[in-house]
C-alpha cells in the first residue's frame, strides 16, 4: 500500500510541474502549440471602404478611394505629425540657404517594397515625374515653381525654386507627392494596377469589387511599426452592409454617415469617433457652358441655395456652412455665412436670372455620384430649392468610374460633388482655381484672381498672407465657378478589439499604430 502511494505521489508532482513548466499552454494531438489562454491575438485589420480605388499611381489618382490605400504603402520627403507640423519622413532634415532653396538629407538603408533601397535618383525622378506633362499629375501645379531638382549624394537632394513659396513644404506632406521606383514605372507604364513603395505597408493583392490587401512592410524604417501584419480593405458601397459588417465584427473598421453613427453609439462593442473634417460639398458648374457661363445665372443659384437647410438634412445638422477654405482651418477661412450670396435671398436670385436673360428660369440637369448617399441627397434638396426661382433640374445618377471621369474631363453641367481644402490654403484656392490649378476643370479663369493667389503663394509674412487669401475667397464666392455648401463632421466606427486608432483631420486614417487586442 505504501508503494503504490508513493509511486501515485510521484506521478502526480511530475504531472504538476510539467503543466507549471507549460506555461498554461494548450497542446493539439501532433504536439504543436495552440497557444491555450495565451493565444496571441491576429494582428489583421478589416477595414470596409465606400468606393473601390480609382487607380493606385499617387502621381495620377487624387480619389480618397485610392488615397487611403496608396498612402499606406508610398512614403515622402515629410509629412504632418498629429499636431499639423512638418517633420521628416524619408527626409530626416533639411536646410534652407536661401529662400528659394530646400536641401533635404534621407534616411540611409530605407528600401523600396522590391527591396532596392532608395536614393535621392529616386527622389528626382519622382518629381520629374510629377511635373512631366505626359504623366498629367493632378499635384503638377504644386511644383510648378520647382526650377531644377539636383542630386548632391546618394543621401541629398537639392530643390531650386523659381520664386519663395510659402506653400512647399506643406505641398510636400501631400499623399501623392511619394517617392516611387523608375524600374517599376518602365516595367508597367503607369502604377495604376502596382504598387511598389516605401511606406509601413507592401501592397500583395487588389480582387476587383472586392477587397485590396496589404501586408507588413518588415524592413520599413521606423523600428517596431507597423504593428499590424496585415490590412484589408473590402469594399461595401452599401452603407447598410458595412453597419452590419461593424455590428458582427466581421470588420473592424469603417467610415459611416451621421444617422447610421448614432445609431452605432448605443452597440457596446462599438466606439464611435467623430472629428471636424477639412472637407466641403460642393456644386461645380462648367462655366463655358450657357447659361453657366454667365456669371448673375450662378449667383443666383447661389442666393437659391439654403445651405442650412442642407446641412440639416443630409448631414442630421452634423455639418458647418462651409466657403472653399473649411472652417476648420481656422484662422484661414473666412465667416461665409456673412458674404450676400449665402443669403438665400430668393427674390434677389429671381431679379438676376431676369437680368441675365432668363426671366423664366431654364432646364439643368445636375450629375451626381450614385453610391454616395449624401451627395445624391444634395442634388434633390438642390433640385426642389432651385424650383422655386424657375430652374427645373433633372437628377443623372453614375457610378463612381463614370463619376471620376466626368469631373476630370467635364462632362457634366452641374456636379454635386466633396473636396478636401487641404492643409493650406493654397491647395482650395489656387490647385482648384487658378486658370492653370491642375484641379480646376471648371473651364473658370479669371486674370485678377491668378495674380492675387500667385501672390499668396510667395508671400512669407503670414498676416499678409492671410490678407490676400481673405480677399480670393470673397472673389471666388462672387465669381461662383462653384457653389461651396458645407462641411461636414466626419464618422469612423471601430469596434473595441482596435486598439490606437486616432482619426485626424488631415489623416482621418491613420494606421501605423493600430494593433488589435
Amino acid at each position: 500500500m505504501k508503494k503504490g502511494f508513493k509511486l501515485t505521489f510521484i506521478f502526480a508532482l511530475l504531472a504538476s510541474v510539467l503543466i507549471a513548466c507549460s506555461g498554461n499552454k494548450e497542446t493539439s494531438g501532433d504536439g504543436k502549440d495552440t497557444g491555450g489562454d495565451n493565444k496571441q491575438v491576429e494582428q489583421v485589420l478589416k477595414i470596409a471602404n465606400d468606393q473601390e480605388p480609382a487607380g493606385l499611381d499617387p502621381h495620377k489618382t487624387p480619389a480618397h478611394s485610392s488615397v487611403r490605400i496608396y498612402s499606406q504603402v508610398y512614403s515622402g520627403l515629410v509629412r504632418f505629425d498629429e499636431k499639423m507640423e512638418v517633420v521628416g519622413d524619408l527626409a530626416t532634415d533639411w536646410e534652407q540657404p536661401d529662400d528659394k532653396t530646400y536641401i533635404f538629407n534621407l534616411r540611409e538603408g530605407v528600401k523600396f517594397h522590391n527591396g532596392r533601397e532608395m536614393t535621392a535618383e529616386d527622389v528626382k525622378y519622382s518629381f520629374e515625374r510629377i511635373k512631366a506633362e505626359e504623366t498629367a499629375s493632378h499635384i503638377a501645379s504644386y511644383f510648378a515653381n520647382v526650377e531644377s531638382i539636383e542630386v548632391l549624394g546618394d543621401y541629398q537632394v537639392k530643390f531650386n525654386l523659381g520664386t519663395p513659396d510659402a506653400t512647399f513644404l506643406t505641398n510636400l506632406t501631400n499623399s501623392s507627392a511619394a517617392v516611387v521606383a523608375k524600374e517599376v514605372v518602365e516595367e508597367n507604364g503607369d502604377l495604376q494596377q502596382v504598387a511598389v513603395g516605401t511606406g509601413p505597408f507592401k501592397f500583395k493583392e487588389w480582387v476587383p469589387d472586392n477587397k485590396v490587401v496589404l501586408e507588413k512592410n518588415e524592413d520599413y524604417y521606423e523600428e517596431g511599426l507597423p504593428k499590424l501584419d496585415e490590412v484589408v480593405y473590402y469594399t461595401m458601397k452599401d452603407e447598410a452592409a458595412r453597419m452590419s459588417a461593424i455590428r458582427t465584427g466581421e470588420v473592424d473598421l469603417t467610415t459611416v454617415n451621421p444617422k447610421s453613427a448614432s445609431l452605432l453609439k448605443k452597440e457596446k462593442n462599438i466606439d464611435v469617433k467623430d472629428y471636424q473634417s477639412l472637407e466641403y460639398s460642393y456644386v461645380g458648374f462648367n462655366v463655358e457652358k450657357e447659361p453657366l457661363n454667365n456669371q448673375k445665372v450662378r449667383q443666383a443659384l447661389s442666393l437659391a441655395t439654403n445651405r442650412k437647410a442642407i446641412a440639416d438634412v443630409v448631414w442630421n445638422g452634423d455639418a458647418v456652412v462651409s466657403g472653399p477654405v473649411a472652417p476648420s482651418m481656422g484662422d484661414w477661412a473666412i465667416d461665409v455665412t456673412k458674404h450676400e450670396l449665402y443669403s438665400n435671398d430668393i427674390e434677389k436670385a429671381k431679379k438676376l436670372l431676369d437680368e441675365a436673360g432668363y426671366p423664366d428660369g431654364f432646364d439643368i440637369t445636375i450629375t451626381t455620384a450614385s453610391t454616395y448617399p449624401d451627395m445624391v441627397d444634395t442634388a434633390q434638396i438642390l433640385q426642389q430649392q432651385w424650383k422655386e426661382i424657375g430652374v427645373n433640374a433633372e437628377i443623372k445618377q453614375i457610378e463612381w468610374g463614370e463619376y471620376i471621369d466626368t469631373w476630370l474631363y467635364t462632362s457634366a453641367d452641374v456636379l454635386v460633388g466633396r473636396n478636401g481644402s487641404g492643409t493650406d490654403p493654397d491647395r482650395a484656392l489656387q490647385y482648384f482655381f487658378h486658370s492653370k490649378g491642375s484641379a480646376n476643370v471648371w473651364g473658370f479663369s479669371d486674370a485678377e484672381y491668378d495674380k492675387l493667389v500667385e501672390s499668396g503663394e510667395t508671400m512669407l509674412d503670414k498676416g499678409k498672407r492671410k490678407e490676400i487669401y481673405n480677399e480670393a475667397q470673397e472673389k471666388l464666392i462672387d465669381q461662383s465657378p462653384n457653389l461651396f455648401l458645407v462641411s461636414p463632421m466626419k464618422y469612423v466606427a471601430v469596434r473595441d478589439s482596435v486598439q490606437g486608432f486616432t482619426p485626424y483631420p488631415h489623416n482621418g486614417e491613420y494606421i501605423l499604430e493600430v494593433s488589435k487586442k
